[in-house]
């Protein structure tokens, strides 16, 4: 029996990949990645706490909207206090709901990566043509209001059509982070040329652990400095890239931006903190791309 296969990659044992290391011979490439998420009111879909209420459901629409008026400060803050960088994983939608928060952005010089138009729709609902359109208008709007176009794209809901990666490739875009199946970065084949997928977590990401895993904050503090513990162990043998997913409604609120604390203390205060390499997608998909053929999966066919 022969099952079907996405034809976008090859099976890769990371056992047996080249060993090479970030610069400055670290070992652990870590992407803190906050998802800048707006909804539209009163209908499609989006992530609730609770059980979903007949339209306009008013109650789970605002809890999404503390995100951006409350909890999204709280986390800039402590990355200030922290000095470490982020991406910020975009709806388009945001620039005009809350442009003060893509001020705050900027002033960081954080990374924005485009993440669609709104968290209300999913790619793999649209054609083929629809779906080329919302990420040429979610590019737009990016670019319109920074100046230059984004380089990566994590689709709303992690959404992917049999076409988002040749869509993505042929609008520009260098990166993905759709598919959470590697500890390190490989190249991908599309219609038009490989693009890069850089580790993004479904595991180490606060909305699925809070909200469908129904996870206690404290045991998801626990799993990322787990994960940050473990990765930094194996990181000795091969290089590795760690990724946190956070929410601004999820952690944002109190009882659990306490415990986002713990987190990125814990990161930022680790002993072997010089093996790692705080960095954006961005610049982790730069340092790939220049390393030779054949150390990164996929890269023999550049």
């Amino acid at each position: 029996m022969k099952l079907p296969h996405h034809g976008r990659f090859d099976y890769s044992a990371i056992v047996e990949r080249p060993d090479y290391s970030w610069p400055g011979g670290k070992r652990l490439a870590v992407h803190i990645a906050t998802n800048l998420e707006h909804f539209a009111f009163g209908e499609g879909i989006g992530h609730t706490p609770t059980e979903p209420g007949p339209p306009p459901d008013h109650r789970n629409y605002a809890w999404r909207d503390y995100g951006l008026r409350v909890g999204i400060w709280r986390i800039l803050d402590l990355l200030d206090d922290l000095e470490l960088p982020a991406s910020h994983l975009t709806n388009s939608a945001v620039y005009d709901y809350a442009p003060q928060i893509m001020d705050r952005v900027r002033a960081r010089d954080d990374e924005v990566v485009g993440h669609g138009r709104t968290n209300s729709e999913r790619q793999a609902d649209f054609t083929e043509a629809d779906e080329a359109e919302l990420i040429r208008e979610a590019t737009q709007v990016i670019e319109q209001h920074e100046g230059k176009q984004p380089r990566g794209w994590m689709s709303p809901w992690i959404s992917e059509s049999d076409v988002t990666a040749d869509l993505l490739k042929e609008n520009g875009y260098t990166y993905i982070m759709n598919w959470p199946c590697d500890d390190q970065p490989f190249w991908m084949r599309t219609r038009s040329g490989p693009i890069l997928q850089v580790p993004y977590p479904v595991e180490i990401n606060d909305s699925p652990a809070h909200l469908n895993r129904r996870h206690t904050a404290s045991q998801f503090a626990e799993m990322a400095m787990d994960q940050f513990d473990v990765m930094i162990e194996q990181a000795e043998k091969q290089p590795l890239v760690m990724g946190l997913a956070l929410h601004t409604f999820v952690v944002g609120q109190p009882f659990r931006f306490k415990h986002l604390q713990r987190i990125l203390e814990h990161f930022a205060n680790h002993p072997k903190r010089d093996m790692v390499w705080f960095a954006r997608p961005g610049e982790i998909t730069d340092y790939v791309a220049g390393l030779e053929p054949g150390i990164v999966p996929g890269s023999e066919e550049l």
